[in-house]
């Protein structure tokens, strides 16, 4: 009784400083954030005045009070009151509205309609990505110095280190242009087709995510299979694994059981840190393929210097981010108990 009561206070503990640390993580991400974000070069307004001076030929006085009359931002108030108002927004669930992009829609709005293409796209990349590369890293190092294993790493080598960018260049070059199909390298389904639950545009929006899926995997794919093939070489050589063949056991079994199991517990860790940055999507390459996501949108939100959409689109991948890493910890926490003693 006295052991379970001190093995809860001890978990409880460690949940606490996890939690407290998460906590302070966000904060301290969301101030370096806002005072960023405010030393970029410009602003919304001025980017506004300039259009309107060059556009219409009004005065710099008439397009900045049409400007403060538009926008619900004040970007005359001293820094320090800007981040208090902006803070007391947070913590009553108002990320405010979008300046420029969407002047007057709420942010959650705007970033809502993006949010789920980003969640659809980059997650099914990322579980392809890391299943291919585990089953490929795995059967390398049980391959080591073969021809097999040689071209395994050379090619996981290169293609991790060619940006994700590129590589949709090249896509859309090569296979785009060349074989007449880059209107499905562009966007999330077809001009003109109408959003709904049908087999036409479930075939439309899949045709649409193939470009950016093979991006993502490809420029993915290596790095889960080189750290897999240099985890499950590393665990080949421990005693248990002698042992384990040394009773006579199944092959298949110690493969699954003994190796497979334990060289991939160190990827966990990566596969949340890459869970977190899936509400940031793939800004490079969705930019490439004009694929409405919440990477364009941060782009966008950049371009235009929408203080608002950045912080909101930057608070939630800072949140998602955190958070993976807490739900990390809590996993290692109950697979070793000696996590959550020495943290």
């Amino acid at each position: 009784m006295r052991v379970r009561r001190a093995l809860r206070k001890v978990v409880g503990n460690y949940l606490f400083r996890r939690v407290l640390r998460a906590f302070g993580i966000i904060i301290s991400a969301s101030t370096i954030t806002f005072i960023i974000i405010r030393l970029m070069p410009s602003n919304p307004i001025e980017i506004f005045i300039n259009q309107m001076m060059s556009a219409y030929g009004m005065s710099y006085e008439d397009a900045k009070a049409l400007a403060l009359a538009l926008f619900t931002i004040d970007l005359d108030k001293p820094m320090h009151e800007q981040y208090i108002e902006y803070l007391a927004n947070i913590l009553r669930g108002n990320l405010g509205a979008s300046i420029s992009i969407s002047p007057g829609t709420p942010v959650m709005n705007v970033v809502s309609a993006f949010l789920p293409w980003t969640l659809f796209s980059v997650s099914i990349s990322l579980f392809a990505s890391f299943l291919l590369g585990i089953t490929i890293g795995i059967a390398a190092a049980y391959r080591r110095g073969s021809i097999f294993d040689r071209v395994v790493c050379t090619v996981a080598a290169v293609t991790s280190a060619i940006p994700g960018y590129l590589l949709g260049i090249l896509i859309v070059v090569f296979i785009g242009v060349r074989f007449g199909v880059i209107h499905y390298m562009r966007g999330a389904y077809s001009a003109g087709l109408t959003p709904g639950f049908n087999l036409t545009f479930i075939i439309d929006v899949f045709l649409h995510l193939a470009a950016p899926f093979t991006t993502y995997v490809l420029s993915t794919w290596g790095g889960w299979t080189l750290s897999m093939r240099a985890n499950t070489l590393a665990v080949l050589g421990e005693d248990y694994v002698t042992v384990a063949r040394a009773k006579g056991l199944p092959e298949g079994r110690i493969r699954v059981h003994y190796v497979g199991r334990n060289a991939m517990l160190p990827l966990f860790t990566s596969l949340a840190i890459s869970l977190g940055f899936i509400f940031g999507g793939s800004t490079l390459i969705e930019n490439v393929f004009v694929y409405r996501g919440v990477g364009r949108l941060l782009w966008s939100s950049v371009n235009a210097r929408d203080y608002v959409v950045m912080q909101a689109v930057f608070l939630i991948i800072t949140i998602s981010v955190v958070l993976s890493n807490l739900l990390a910890d809590l996993i290692y926490s109950v697979i070793d108990p000696r996590v959550r003693v020495g943290g």
